[in-house]
């Protein structure tokens, strides 16, 4: 399946941090030398839109991990991921700079198909546990 950019640093980003960082230990290897630009944690505000009135306004702050790098081929890599596992977001962007890269694309996206399947049976199943929650009312 062909994913845009956004679309698997998603998966990617909430694929279990362990799978990901255990399957970037295959992929490093590959990478030659390895720049870490940036790798952080910080604060980001959380946006929201009111939908009765469509005013947007800040929810809150969510904590995250971010991480951006180049490799030896020159491309780079950027994840940020919700938490503070520095180890995930690294692992995230270096899987991004191999993409970019071109080094084990087949193998990568194989990894990301897998748990794109897995996140779409996670995402039914919780809509068919808040479906049986549904209740039909009349009102006179």
């Amino acid at each position: 399946m062909s994913y845009t950019q956004s679309d698997y640093l998603t998966i990617l980003t909430h694929a279990p941090a362990q799978a990901v960082k255990l399957f970037v230990e295959v992929v490093i290897p590959q990478l030659g030398e390895i720049d870490v630009l940036i790798n952080r944690t910080g604060l980001v505000m959380l946006p929201y839109t009111d939908t009765s009135t469509g005013t947007r306004f800040h929810l809150g702050e969510a904590l995250v991990s971010e991480a951006h790098v180049r490799i030896g081929s020159g491309a780079e890599g950027y994840a940020v991921c919700v938490g503070r596992d520095l180890q995930h977001a690294l692992a995230v962007a270096l899987m991004d700079a191999a993409l970019t890269a071109d080094i084990m694309s087949n193998d990568i996206h194989t990894f990301i198909d897998e748990h794109q399947v897995a996140q779409q049976a996670d995402d039914e199943q919780l809509l068919k546990q808040v479906e049986a929650t549904r209740i039909e009312m009349e009102t006179f």
